[in-house]
């Protein structure tokens, strides 16, 4: 690659972000696009991330751009795993017998929000959100996008372009339609989904459990882990068998249900959280798997991240 080329990257979150970011730190043009609105300016939907844990190796990514120190303000040490087993026993054990060594709770959209930040400083990026990529020319490192906002049909070109759109990519789709070449593809849906809820903070703002652990609710077949928030809030993640269980998405039904399960399971959480079922039946159930592809790259022009 030369100093002059033009890089084009489809999918403005973490990784499109930081990678337009460094791309841009080492004298690149960069064009940046992004399917959803900019989510600086938008409410972001419940329910949808499960939270970063940010161990040394991410903060090494961040801090080849500059941007650790500030992430590091965004983030909450946990030292090691906080385990509530069904006795309710809690016991604790660390990540770590060195000093100095745990990984980080943060919040994807707010370290999503720092890039876009920094994003918005370097002279030779150009961000297109609201862009939603169609299709790709694999061999000329061009898309085509329609704008949300217009219904317009664009297209951009790189020297080189980099798929960074995640589950659904539209440039791993091209891929595998453009046939020119042969491109392994495989797609397993797990029987577990997830659902996100909140243990609110503490009245006075603090925090109602351990601040500096990852708390896990460890059930066998299903689990619950909880990762805290800077407002004192924890943003608690149930994975649950869709189907074929005593308790499962499938069955978890009606707010006596819901009840019944957490009391029998995770009364402790219960207990923490006093708009639980309102909470269940208000955010999604999303579903959890696993994508396999091989070639990652084409013609030296298109690659995936």
């Amino acid at each position: 690659m030369k100093k002059d080329d033009h890089i084009l990257i489809v999918g403005a979150g973490l990784c499109g972000s930081l990678l337009a970011l460094r791309m841009a730190q080492r004298g690149f043009r960069v064009t940046l696009t992004e399917k959803r609105p900019d989510l600086r300016t938008v409410d972001q939907d419940a329910g949808r991330s499960i939270n970063l844990a940010l161990s040394d190796r991410g903060l090494k990514g961040l801090r080849l751009a500059g941007v650790d120190k500030k992430a590091l303000e965004l983030c909450i040490p946990m030292k090691g795993r906080m385990i509530h087993p069904e006795d309710g026993n809690t016991f604790f054990r660390p990540y770590s017998g060195r000093d100095g060594e745990y990984i980080n709770s943060i919040s994807r959209p707010g370290l999503n929000k720092l890039l876009l930040d920094a994003l918005d400083a370097e002279p030779n990026v150009t961000i297109h959100y609201d862009h939603v990529c169609d299709k790709v020319d694999l061999e000329m490192g061009k898309a085509w996008f329609t704008n949300n906002n217009t219904g317009e049909l664009v297209a951009y070109q790189g020297d080189v372009l980099i798929g960074t759109d995640g589950a659904g990519s539209a440039v791993r789709r091209s891929m595998f339609e453009h046939r020119k070449f042969l491109f392994s593809y495989s797609q397993q849906w797990l029987t577990h989904g997830y659902k996100e809820l909140e243990i609110p903070a503490a009245e006075n703002g603090g925090f109602r459990i351990d601040e500096h652990a990852l708390h896990i609710w460890p059930r066998g077949e299903d689990m619950l882990i909880a990762l805290p928030n800077l407002d004192g809030s924890f943003t608690v993640t149930l994975f649950a068998p869709f189907a074929d269980s005593d308790y499962c998405f499938d069955n978890l039904t009606t707010r006596d249900k819901v009840e019944a399960y957490f009391s029998s399971e995770f009364p402790d959480a219960l207990q923490l959280m006093p708009d639980l079922v309102d909470q269940f039946f208000h955010n999604p159930t999303s579903p959890l798997g696993t994508i396999k592809c091989c070639p990652w790259s084409a013609y030296g022009k298109t690659l995936l991240m």
